[in-house]
């Protein structure tokens, strides 16, 4: 199910996605070359993933469900209990609802450098807070379960964040360099090319 709504947000915003991905490569290319900086395949791709997803985000949290009624729900854990644990509104908007925001919490993480829980607390609180309140104005339902999940999904990739630094620090040399991640996210990248073309239909795989 969780699938099957990112392959539906990927289709709906596939030129866009496109469109800025190319302006944003050929900018960050440029800058590169005019300042003379180290270019780190890696670095540039984790980056461009972060893009993506933000992208997605707003996607799914903007244009799905748009028929529902728009409500206020301000009471904690009220929406949570409603559903039976299990079944595909369980899956869809709790578990949904946390996975959806993992990946914030590690990026931003990751992004500020965050070393304490806090650090990613304050921006998670906000960022959901923002996303609650537009929903509200377009017709969507405010949900203070809604915030905690996606809360609780930030911290998560907060600990991830932390502990895959953690095993970095013990791993050999080689799998601590440069070289060792390019090749891991030229793997990456080519498996996620096939992956969008093959999702919107270009069959070129």
């Amino acid at each position: 199910m969780i699938v099957d709504t990112l392959e539906s947000a990927i289709k709906d915003v596939w030129p866009m996605l496109v469109i800025f991905l190319v302006v944003i490569v050929a900018i960050r290319v440029t800058y590169i070359l005019v300042n003379h900086e180290k270019f780190v395949f890696y670095k540039e791709f984790l980056n461009l993933i972060f893009v993506v997803y933000a992208l997605l985000l707003f996607q799914l949290l903007t244009s799905t469900e748009m028929n529902t009624n728009s409500g206020l729900n301000i009471v904690p854990f009220t929406e949570i209990f409603r559903y039976e644990i299990g079944s595909k509104l369980f899956i869809r908007n709790v578990i949904g609802n946390i996975l959806i925001f993992v990946p914030f919490g590690y990026f931003v993480s990751g992004y500020v450098k965050a070393s304490k829980v806090s650090h990613i607390l304050f921006i998670s609180v906000i960022t959901s807070l923002t996303v609650e309140l537009v929903q509200l104005q377009i017709g969507r339902s405010f949900d203070i379960d809604d915030i905690l999940l996606n809360v609780v999904g930030s911290i998560i990739g907060f600990l991830l964040f932390i502990g895959l630094t953690a095993i970095k620090k013990h791993l050999p040399r080689f799998f601590r360099s440069d070289v060792f991640y390019n090749i891991l996210c030229v793997v990456l990248f080519v498996i996620a090319v096939v992956y969008f073309t093959r999702t919107i239909g270009l069959g070129w795989f």
